[in-house]
This record gives C-alpha cells, sequence and structure tokens, in this order.
C-alpha cells in the first residue's frame, strides 16, 4: 500500500491530536484502523479472487491443449489403423489370388487339414492339487446324499439325530 515512515505517522499524529483534541483521539483512531484493516481484508480477497480466476484461464488453455494433443493422437492412430488395413486387404487379396492359381497347394509344409482339438482333460488333469483343493474343484463323483452331508450345518445334523 502506501510506505508511510515514523516522521510521516508523527506529523499525522500531531495534526489529529490539534484537530480532533484528546478525548476523541482514541475512538477516531480505532475506527480509523477497523477501517484500515477492511480495506486490507478486502483488498486480500480481491487479489485472490483475481489470482483464482487466471490459474482458472491457465487450467483452461491447459485443458485446450490437451485436448488437441489427444486429438492429434486419436487422428495419427486411426490414418495407421486404415493404413494397416488397407495393407492386410492387399495381402489378403494377393494371398487369395495366389491360393486360387495353386501357389500354395504345390508347397509341401502347408497343411490342409484342420487345426487338431485341444483335450480339456489333459488341461484340468495338468491342474495342481493345491490349486484344486483351495478353489474348491471337484475332483471325486460324490452321491446326493453325500453332498447334502456335507453342507449340513452341524446343529442340524446332532438335532436330528437325537430323537
Amino acid at each position: 500500500m502506501i510506505d508511510f515512515g515514523i516522521d510521516k505517522l508523527a506529523l499525522i499524529g500531531a495534526v489529529a491530536l490539534i484537530v480532533i483534541g484528546p478525548e476523541k483521539l482514541p475512538r477516531v483512531a480505532r475506527t480509523v484502523g477497523a477501517f484500515v484493516g477492511k480495506a486490507q481484508r478486502y483488498v486480500s480477497q480481491v487479489q485472490s479472487e483475481v489470482s483464482r480466476s487466471i490459474e482458472l484461464e491457465e487450467l483452461k488453455k491447459m485443458k485446450g491443449d490437451i485436448e488437441d494433443a489427444a486429438r492429434q493422437v486419436e487422428e495419427t492412430v486411426a490414418s495407421g489403423m486404415t493404413q494397416a488395413e488397407s495393407g492386410l486387404h492387399t495381402a489378403l487379396s494377393d494371398a487369395n489370388a495366389n491360393h486360387a492359381a495353386g501357389f500354395y497347394n504345390d508347397l509341401p509344409y502347408v497343411s490342409h487339414s484342420p487345426p487338431l482339438r485341444k483335450n480339456w482333460r489333459l488341461k484340468r488333469g495338468a491342474t495342481p492339487l493345491w490349486y484344486k483343493q483351495h478353489h474348491g474343484v471337484r475332483r471325486q463323483v460324490q452321491s446326493g446324499a453325500a453332498r447334502v452331508a456335507r453342507f449340513r450345518p452341524p446343529a442340524a445334523s446332532s438335532a436330528r439325530r437325537q430323537p
């Protein structure tokens, strides 16, 4: 704010003492102090609002820059995908044309049989026993009565046995 030195404050105090008088000077000084405090709070509030609005504008600008960069990346990925797709289509059409001409039929290492189906029992048998026990995989066939007895609550089974 305004730069007041000790000499200026002393001069203002002397003039105020002469003009206002010694009786009213403390009350006027308190009132002036309250007004100065309110003014300082108002100025600091306005400064914080201005700084917030500046930060908000910077964030909006940064958001726009990030959106533009993301849009450019998306466009480059899309163009790369279309180029790869067109290359794949041309390669497939060339392969189909060569296959129709009998080019691949003469090669000895190309298999024309369907791929063998994998046996799921072999996969299931390769699972470790601890994994099966931990995840509750059934390893043996149980009858209905055995399953009921296994999952029956202990209190219900003891109450049923006692007539």
